[in-house]
């Protein structure tokens, strides 16, 4: 199922809309075959595209594991749609991890769908009306509410609701602060069908810095949410704190699991967790981007100078322009901001974007291409030939980070797997 907003959903199933808890009513629904909505899915633009190396994917994940030592298993974080990259394909390539973790009820039924078996960890909250689906599609749940404990007693399920008790140590998000863990964990044991099967929490700046005090600060404060479990005789199976930063730079947070993301997808989660790790002790490992995103020419021709270019006339052409009209824009998650800013790769060539990126279109500048003409192939995002555009490039032009420049692609563009 694919919800398009609050009031028209898309059944892949060709089933009823009465069981679809966020449709109005069967008259507010759009019900199409399993063929349609591949079609529908594949509108976005077919001259737009995701390439993704089939081979990348496990190779980072052996990278990680191999920053831990044996014993250790390793969760693979597949939330948002794999940070942008596909969740259905990134699954498929995903053969070593023993874990999968996502955001939502949503996103593990996804999961369940398409064929995983293994245990899937559910981050997010989970509505208590739903609680009854996760637990019989065998999905573990992340608590910090007493509500969620409550509500999963009353569902007297024949099938044990397995949870991981999040500990707040500093992030301000998500979790239990460490002096209510007692009295908390107390009501999970009286909670009937209630498993404690994991305990975790989630740093809050141990990739965006060269100081890790505070990711020290805690981990100690972790420590004692533990040693308050060992006082009551209580050791969960699974403990789990390590992000891909912390898999890589620090083996005192790795317990029985790493829960990594961005590092998967070939991506380092910044340029101080990559240098962090070449001055420490240990290896580095090589993480290989999974990702190409690629389009084609729609128009190609020579304007004046002087020409404007663009909504606003923010780029005037200083000489006679050659210009190309690539079928991508924000829509597509083309950011805007890289408009005057960015360039793009065409026969392996540096072509600046020229004025503001639009809903569907962006300009770029071939004039000093050889041999460009209409269909061409253009790297947005990726390698061709010496020259390459990674996700940490674009973010510097855009003004933001590598997770959020692959996580915002549509994921209505296909996802080739190569």
């Amino acid at each position: 199922m694919y919800q398009i907003d609050r009031h028209f959903i898309i059944d892949v199933t060709g089933g009823s809309c009465k069981n679809f808890s966020t449709a109005a009513g069967p008259e507010q629904c759009f019900l199409l075959s399993s063929k349609n909505t591949h079609s529908m899915l594949r509108a976005m633009s077919s001259l737009v595209w995701i390439e993704l190396d089939s081979e990348a994917p496990d190779h980072n994940v052996r990278e990680l594991k191999a920053c831990a030592g044996d014993g250790v298993q390793f969760c693979a974080v597949v939330k948002s749609n794999a940070y942008g990259h596909g969740t259905a394909q990134m699954v498929k390539l995903l053969p070593s991890p023993d874990w999968f973790a996502v955001n939502s009820l949503e996103e593990g039924l996804k999961l369940r769908e398409l064929g995983v078996q293994k245990p899937v960890l559910l981050l997010g909250h989970v509505p208590l009306s739903r609680l009854r689906e996760a637990v019989e599609s065998d999905l573990r749940l992340t608590v910090y509410n007493r509500e969620t404990i409550d509500a999963l007693a009353n569902l007297h399920h024949e099938k044990p609701a397995r949870v991981h008790l999040k500990v707040e140590t500093g992030t301000g998000r998500q979790g239990i602060l460490v002096e209510e863990i007692g009295s908390f964990v107390e009501g999970i044991m009286r909670a009937e069908g209630v498993e404690l099967e994991g305990l975790s929490t989630h740093f809050a700046n141990i990739e965006d810095t060269l100081n890790h005090e505070y990711s020290e600060h805690q981990l100690s404060i972790f420590h004692r949410a533990l040693q308050i479990l060992d006082s009551m005789k209580l050791t969960p199976p699974v403990v789990h704190t390590a992000c891909t930063a912390a898999s890589i730079l620090f083996p005192q947070t790795h317990f029985n699991m790493l829960r990594a993301g961005i590092g998967i997808y070939g991506l380092w989660p910044s340029r101080e967790t990559f240098i962090s790790a070449k001055m420490g002790a240990g290896s580095v490992p090589d993480l290989r981007p999974v990702l190409t995103w690629k389009t084609k020419i729609a128009q190609i021709k020579v304007l004046h100078e002087g020409s404007y270019i663009g909504y606003g006339c923010t780029y005037r052409a200083t000489r006679r322009t050659t210009m190309a009209v690539l079928p991508i824009g924000y829509a597509d998650g083309y950011d805007r901001n890289l408009g005057n800013n960015a360039y793009v790769l065409v026969h392996g060539k540096r072509a600046p974007v020229l004025g503001r990126v639009c809903m569907n279109l962006t300009m770029i500048d071939v004039t000093d291409i050889e041999g460009v003409s209409l269909e061409n192939e253009v790297v947005l995002l990726g390698t061709w030939g010496r020259e390459t555009i990674s996700a940490e490039t674009m973010a510097g032009w855009a003004g933001t980070i590598n997770y959020e420049i692959v996580t915002r692609i549509n994921p209505f563009l296909e996802r080739r797997i190569l």
